[in-house]
């Protein structure tokens, strides 16, 4: 569906005008559409095994908790503040962000999806609309729709449009909406930005440059050119130019073609038993090839890694992995774990306690590419992991699943504190009580 037509006809838009929609402490916020009573409430949610804060409320971050910090470390400012924990749901968060991804390419037909959060939207051409009414439709819509509230930022390019959506962030008299349309704002907001807020300038960029005595965007504007490409590569010249307006980072509106893709974990406590790491091998083996189904592809090599804890000293150490090649490219989970089964059979080693484990499926390639060109049966092999997948999106995850991936899993991570999946699984589905 498109929404341009319910706009008033009465404004130019800007010549080059890119937006960034960002969705507002994402996790925290999905967890508030099904619990409303946590709005303006503390929210932290956690990593892995819940070891450390991976996102923060606004109303968190005023508390003090910093970003990657372990949970037992904050856990006394946590209690003392009435701070809601919540475990990493992926399965909620990735649905939500569909939901929003969904809203966002029924407002613009150039829309590139750059991470679970965010998303760049190209206005380009779009000659008789208010722009910052526009975006502020777009915003409404999502929060009423959705749930999600979200910052938009507007600039001629990818990276100053990154630097609009801080302002709308950090200053309430946005409303949530930014853009840089004109250079006396665009200035402005160089000079008030600091360097390593910069999208792209990284620890050791922005260190290097504060020891040149440049401290904000405006600054490393007025960086000699050939001075940039010199000390910081083509990658650093393309910021700049980005930062003075000219337009380097096109759009990625077709997602390119993986290279790998990759499941791992940390289990809950250290495994010393093959049983046990082939049982959570398996499961990672089943999840790593619907992955790669989802995105209608097949995987020539895979790889599979254990390692123990290395942050524990008073063990002993150990870490390996294996690569192996599959007789024909295949994303079949059967296959996938029969041959991560083998790999983990080579690369044990008795007498460890192991921390983690992972598979890693190589040179990647678009199934219907070598449909027709090797002499086994495809179809068949097709047929079942669709009616696997078929199951499993309906009934929810592993309602389906293969016997070596185990019953009781006590290998599993830690989420202590997840909540319901409301939007993928039925028996999780809120219920209305009259």
């Amino acid at each position: 569906m498109s929404f341009t037509k319910q706009l008033p006809l009465n404004h130019q838009s800007l010549k080059q005008s890119i937006a960034l929609v960002d969705c507002n402490s994402f996790y925290a916020s999905c967890e508030r559409i099904f619990n409303p009573k946590l709005i303006g409430k503390p929210i932290v949610v956690l990593s892995n095994n819940d070891g450390c804060i991976i996102t923060r409320s606004s109303e968190a971050k005023e508390l003090g908790i910093k970003m990657g910090e372990p949970y037992f470390k904050a856990k006394k400012i946590i209690e003392k503040n009435n701070v809601k924990v919540f475990s990493s749901n992926y399965a909620l968060y990735g649905d939500i962000s569909q939901r929003v991804m969904e809203i966002l390419l029924g407002f613009s037909p150039d829309v590139e999806i750059y991470s679970i959060d965010e998303a760049f939207l190209n206005f380009k051409g779009f000659r008789n609309y208010e722009l910052l009414e526009y975006c502020k439709h777009i915003k409404n819509t999502i929060y009423q729709w959705v749930g999600i509230p979200v910052s938009i930022g507007i600039g001629s390019t990818k990276t100053l449009s990154k630097i609009a959506n801080l302002f709308a962030k950090k200053n309430d008299d946005y409303n949530g909406v930014c853009i840089l349309n004109e250079r006396e704002k665009v200035n402005k907001a160089l000079e008030l930005t600091a360097i390593e807020e910069v999208w792209g300038i990284g620890k050791r960029l922005s260190k290097f440059l504060r020891n040149q005595k440049v401290y904000t965007a405006k600054e490393f504007t007025l960086l000699r050119r050939d001075w940039v490409r010199k000390n910081m590569g083509v990658v650093g010249e393309k910021i700049q130019l980005e930062l003075k307006g000219i337009s380097c980072l096109d759009l990625e509106l077709l997602p390119s073609l993986k290279k790998s893709c990759c499941v791992s974990r940390s289990f809950s406590h250290p495994i010393e038993k093959i049983e046990e790491i082939k049982e959570s091998i398996s499961n990672y083996g089943s999840r790593v090839a619907e992955k790669i189904r989802e995105e209608n592809l097949i995987a020539q090599y895979m790889s599979v890694f254990i390692l123990t804890n290395y942050f524990n000293r008073r063990e002993k150490q150990y870490s390996n992995s294996i690569k192996l090649q599959f007789d024909y490219p295949t994303n079949n989970s059967m296959i996938i774990i029969r041959k991560a089964i083998t790999g983990i059979e080579r690369i044990f080693k008795e007498g460890y306690r192991y921390k983690k484990a992972g598979i890693v499926l190589y040179e990647l390639s678009d199934s219907s590419s070598v449909r027709g060109l090797l002499d086994y049966d495809r179809n068949k092999s097709d047929s079942l992991m669709k009616t696997l997948d078929k199951i499993n999106y309906r009934y929810g995850s592993s309602t389906l699943k293969i016997a070596s991936e185990g019953i009781k899993k006590n290998w599993q991570m830690k989420r202590k504190k997840i909540s319901p999946c409301y939007t993928t699984r039925f028996n999780e589905l809120m219920e209305v009580k009259s």
